[in-house]
C-alpha cells in the first residue's frame, strides 16, 4: 500500500494544507518543504506522490490498487522522479566526481527536459528535488521556466533546511510550506518501535531535537556514543577541574564520523566529510552550553561563561565554513574555552 498522509508524523499544518489545496484543486506547480532534516518532509513528498499519481484517488488517499499504486509501492514509478546529489557523479563522464553542487548538468537532464514531455502513465508527473539548497545559481535560473509552466499535471517538489539559500525567484514561484521539529517524546518512541535500547533511544532524541532521521543516522555513526563523552569532557571544562585536550578530541572524533561517510560512499570527499564531522560536534557543544544556560538561569557567571563558549563555538563554525586551517580553528577555540573556564578572577575579567 503507498504511503498516505496519515502516515505523517505531526506535522499537522502542513498536511492540512496540502489536502485542502488537493480537495480545492488548486495545487501549485511548485512546492517548497522547509525544515529540519529528517522530520518527515521526503514522506511527506512521496504521500503526495502517491496521490497525485493515483489513477482512482480516494478522498486525498491513493486506492493502492490501480497500476499506478502499484509501481509507485514498487519503487519503480515512471512519472516519480528523485533528484538526489549522488546524480552528480552519474551526470559526470569520469564517474569520479566528489562535487557538492547539483549543477545544470544534473537539473536540465532529470528535470527540465523529463517536465516538458508527456507523462508516460497519464495521470501526471513528480519531481522531489533532495537538498535542493545544493543547486547553483545557473541550475535554480534554469529551472524557473518549468515551475512557473510545466507542462500537463506536473508537481516539482523542492526539499531543503535551508530555503533562504534558493534564489528569490525561486521562492516567489513556489509554495512554502514549514516542517517542524518533532516533539522528542515522538522521536523516543519511534526509535522504540525500530528496537533501539531505551536509553539509547532517549540519548539520540534528546541529539537530534526533533528529527528522527537524525536520531538514526547518528546511532548508526556511532555520534550518539562520542557525543557522551564530548559532553563529559565539557562538564569537566566548565567545573573549571583541570581543561580537556578538545582540540585532540574533535579532531579524533570527525576523523572517526568521516571514515563511517567513506564507508557508506567510497566516492565521498574524505576532507568535507572531516569538515561535515567537526560541524556537527560544535553543534552538539554549543547544545551542552544551551542546557548549562537553562539549568541556572541565576547564575550570572555560568551563564556568562556558558555565552561565551558558545559565541566561541559559533565563530569556530563560521571559521570552517570559510575553509580556514582546521588545525588552527580548533586550537584558537580550545585556547578561548580554556581562558573563558579559567578559575582566576583576572582571567575572567579578561574575557569580558
Amino acid at each position: 500500500m503507498p504511503i498516505t498522509f496519515d502516515d505523517i508524523l505531526d506535522q499537522t499544518a502542513a498536511v492540512d494544507w496540502l489536502t485542502r489545496a488537493y480537495d480545492a484543486d488548486r495545487m501549485p506547480h511548485g512546492l517548497i518543504f522547509a525544515g529540519p532534516v529528517g522530520v518527515g518532509k521526503a514522506t511527506t513528498a512521496r504521500a503526495l506522490a502517491a496521490l497525485w499519481l493515483c489513477e482512482k484517488p480516494r478522498g486525498t488517499k491513493p486506492c493502492g490498487k490501480c497500476d499506478s499504486c502499484r509501481v509507485f509501492d514498487a519503487g519503480n514509478h515512471p512519472d516519480f522522479h528523485v533528484v538526489t546529489k549522488e546524480l552528480i557523479r552519474y551526470h559526470d563522464k569520469t564517474g569520479k566526481s566528489k562535487g557538492i553542487d547539483l549543477s545544470i548538468n544534473v537539473v536540465r537532464p532529470e528535470i527540465v527536459e523529463p517536465a516538458g514531455r508527456k507523462a508516460v502513465m497519464g495521470r501526471g508527473k513528480v519531481f522531489v528535488i533532495e537538498q535542493a539548497e545544493l543547486m547553483n545559481a545557473q541550475a535554480q535560473s534554469a529551472l524557473l521556466k518549468t515551475l512557473e509552466e510545466p507542462a500537463g499535471r506536473t508537481l516539482i517538489i523542492l526539499l531543503t533546511d535551508a530555503p533562504d539559500v534558493l534564489l528569490p525567484t525561486i521562492r516567489s514561484r513556489s509554495q512554502l510550506l514549514r516542517f517542524s521539529p518533532l516533539k522528542p517524546e515522538l522521536v523516543r518512541a519511534e526509535l522504540a518501535k525500530r528496537g533501539i535500547d531505551k536509553t539509547l533511544a532517549t540519548t539520540a532524541a534528546e541529539l537530534a531535537e526533533g528529527s528522527i532521521g537524525s536520531a538514526l543516522r547518528w546511532i548508526e555513526d556511532g555520534v550518539v556514543d562520542a557525543s557522551r563523552d564530548l559532553f563529559a569532557q565539557i562538564d569537566q571544562l566548565a567545573a573549571r577541574r583541570g581543561a580537556p585536550s578538545l582540540q585532540d578530541w574533535f579532531k579524533k572524533a570527525a576523523e572517526a564520523y568521516a571514515q563511517k561517510q567513506l564507508e557508506r560512499d567510497e566516492l565521498a570527499s574524505k576532507d568535507q566529510a572531516t569538515r561535515e564531522g567537526l560541524s556537527l560536534y560544535l553543534k552538539l557543544a554549543a547544545q551542552r552550553f544551551r542546557r548549562m544556560m537553562n539549568e541556572s538561569p541565576d547564575d550570572p557567571d555560568r551563564l556568562d561563561r556558558a555565552a561565551s563558549a558558545i559565541e566561541a563555538i559559533v565563530r569556530a563554525d563560521e571559521y570552517l565554513d570559510g575553509n580556514v586551517n582546521v588545525a588552527l580553528v580548533f586550537q584558537q577555540l580550545a585556547m578561548t574555552l580554556e581562558r573563558v573556564y579559567s578559575p582566576t578572577p583576572a582571567a575572567a575579567g579578561a574575557r569580558r
